[in-house]
């Protein structure tokens, strides 16, 4: 999981994954047309609005001109954004995309269909009302104070002059809440009360590293006290809030198709694609039952088969899974597997890789805590030098049984699969190209799907590679995976909108989806504080798969599996379906990979 999808803590809850990848501070020199050119203009002047509407999300992309100031979640702001988002729907409207180069006509669409969002959420969403985590500063505040963009002594400095708003921002905060959300409301306490850290100590031990004379460090000091207590005092506010009438956390069909349609941007609706994941899951399971009665010998001897075949599968899935690592072990396991998978990747010449750019593996911070196991963190746009970060959840504290469950599901199979999904060549990778990409609009208004997409798509690259010497045991494992992926997506779209009770689903993801009971009541929680971000990964996967196959009989004997990832990857975080318009059209007569 991309934890951009939710790293910008912007106050109408409006980051899609905006943190999630980076580039140089300009669009870039894009030669073209008259239209290309003013187009250009166009979204410099676009960005340099949009980031005053927005200064969180600026932060977090690495804009950091407005990295001390904290905006009120009032009406007034809201009304002026969407005043804002009419004025760039008119303005959009005066271009014909028709003339632009393949790059701007990507960047204008991605736009449209983002103002088209923003407006979406602020007056039929209403998430501001319902949604308490959505409130949450914290992961701004971290940002200026871990990432060394600029000197300490000024970026705390910015801290500082942006706490000076926190007592106004959530006292608005708690006006603006009507019925929340009981499971999102839960999530707020959990992350606030866990990031209280970044203002009670983190921000003093960075202090003493300063030459900030002492009687400002006071000042600057008791402001951080006054922010701590404020938020602490959020987090009492929804404990003790009456709410007799909470609303559900399920979204509802009529809403879940037009997020679904905005977020995921992808060629067909929900439904469509939960029909696809449907007839994939029963494929999975048939290919799974092949494995897992070839390996049965190997396993159990003579004992005898059982005639259901989800028992077969399950029982030799609950075999391997006991071969994993201690609990306090599981974060150095994923550090020791990141160079093992760069030296994979570069023997095969799947991609090329860029040593240069700095990736971290860290336990995950409190404040993100509560939605995923395991997560990637890179850098803003504008902040291509800064580092990417491998979030890892922490077992400590964990009871032994949980622990257990925990650890099965991440078995020495899965956590390699993992380390491929988030890291290499997964995210970390994906994100890397996707800074080099020529324009800022397709890393701030990256697309989820072609992001989770990619992570998906390259664990079964590398094993169709040859990745844990093609053993059958590795591959079912994948399955597995995999069908966590597909699983995902049912599990979103039949809570949400089809009102799957939490027993059906946790019936589904054991018995069917063979995780973990840890996992699945993991899993259960995830859906109950999102939507539609599930869907991403299949839906992406499912597209990307499906583009290969076209490119692939598109180019016939010049098809080159390298050719396909560095020219898909080329085009930066844009939806897959622009890609695919983009990697089929544009070449038809060069009849080449060519260049984006």
């Amino acid at each position: 999981m991309i934890s951009a999808i939710r790293k910008a803590m912007v106050f109408v809850s409006l980051a899609l994954v905006a943190g999630a990848c980076k580039k140089d501070s300009s669009v870039g020199p894009i030669t073209g047309s008259v239209d290309d050119a003013a187009f250009n203009l166009y979204e410099q002047h676009f960005l340099d609005a949009f980031w005053k509407l927005n200064p969180g999300w600026a932060t977090s992309v690495g804009y950091h001109k407005y990295d001390s100031i904290l905006l009120i979640p009032n009406k007034q702001n809201r009304e002026k954004l969407l005043n804002f988002t009419k004025v760039q729907l008119d303005s959009l409207g005066r271009y014909n995309p028709g003339t632009f180069l393949e790059s701007n006509k990507m960047d204008y669409a991605i736009l449209q269909n983002q103002m088209d969002y923003m407006q979406w959420q602020i007056e039929q969403l209403k998430a501001y009302e319902w949604d308490p985590s959505s409130y949450n500063v914290i992961g701004t505040f971290a940002y200026i104070l871990n990432e060394h963009y600029e000197p300490l002594a000024k970026r705390l400095t910015s801290f500082y002059e942006r706490m000076s708003f926190i007592p106004a921002y959530y006292k608005e905060a708690e006006k603006q809440l009507k019925d929340p959300v009981k499971e999102l409301t839960d999530l707020a306490i959990e992350q606030h009360l866990g990031g209280l850290s970044v203002f009670e100590s983190d921000f003093a031990d960075s202090l003493k590293k300063t030459n900030i004379p002492d009687a400002t460090k006071k000042l600057m000091l008791d402001r951080a006290k006054t922010s701590a207590d404020v938020i602490r005092g959020f987090a009492e506010f929804l404990k003790s809030m009456k709410n007799d009438h909470p609303r559900s956390f399920r979204l509802g069909k009529d809403l879940y198709e037009s997020k679904f349609k905005y977020e995921i941007q992808a060629s067909e609706t929900a439904q469509q694609v939960y029909n696809a994941a449907v007839d994939r899951k029963k494929y999975i399971h048939h290919e799974m039952a092949k494995l897992s009665v070839k390996l049965w010998p190997k396993y159990f001897g003579n004992k005898p088969m059982p005639a259901d075949t989800l028992a077969i599968i399950g029982q030799m899935i609950d075999t391997l899974s006991a071969k994993h690592v201690a609990p306090g072990d599981f974060q150095e396991a994923i550090t020791k597997e990141l160079p093992k998978l760069t030296a994979f990747v570069t023997e095969k010449n799947l991609v090329t890789l860029d040593p240069t750019k700095p990736l971290v593996v860290r336990k995950e911070p409190g404040y993100m805590a509560g939605v995923a196991g395991a997560s990637m963190s890179s850098p803003g746009p504008y902040d291509v030098s800064q580092n990417s970060y491998f979030n890892v959840g922490s077992l400590a504290g964990w009871s032994p049984e949980r622990a257990e469950s925990y650890l099965r599901e991440y078995n020495q199979y899965i956590l390699q699969i993992l380390c491929i999904h988030e890291a290499i060549p997964g995210h970390y990778v994906q994100l890397v190209y996707s800074n080099k990409a020529p324009s800022m609009i397709k890393s701030i208004f990256s697309n989820s799907a072609m992001v989770e997409g990619w992570a998906v798509y390259s664990e079964q690259m590398m094993l169709d590679a040859g990745f844990g010497d093609n053993a059958p045991e590795m591959w079912l494992m994948w399955y597995k995976w995999n069908l966590r992926s597909v699983c995902n997506f049912i599990l979103d779209y039949g809570v949400h909108c089809l009102n799957m009770p939490k027993q059906s689903a946790i019936t589904m993801l054991t018995h069917e989806a063979f995780q973990q009971q840890a996992e699945a009541e993991n899993k259960w929680t995830r859906v109950s504080v999102t939507s539609v971000q599930l869907d991403s990964y299949y839906t992406g996967y499912k597209e990307i798969m499906d583009l290969r196959d076209e490119w692939k009989t598109k180019m016939a004997d010049k098809y080159n599996l390298k050719d396909f990832n560095e020219k898909f990857l080329s085009y930066g975080s844009a939806p897959v379906k622009l890609i695919r318009d983009a990697m089929l059209e544009k070449d038809k007569a060069a009849g080449s990979p060519g260049k984006n």
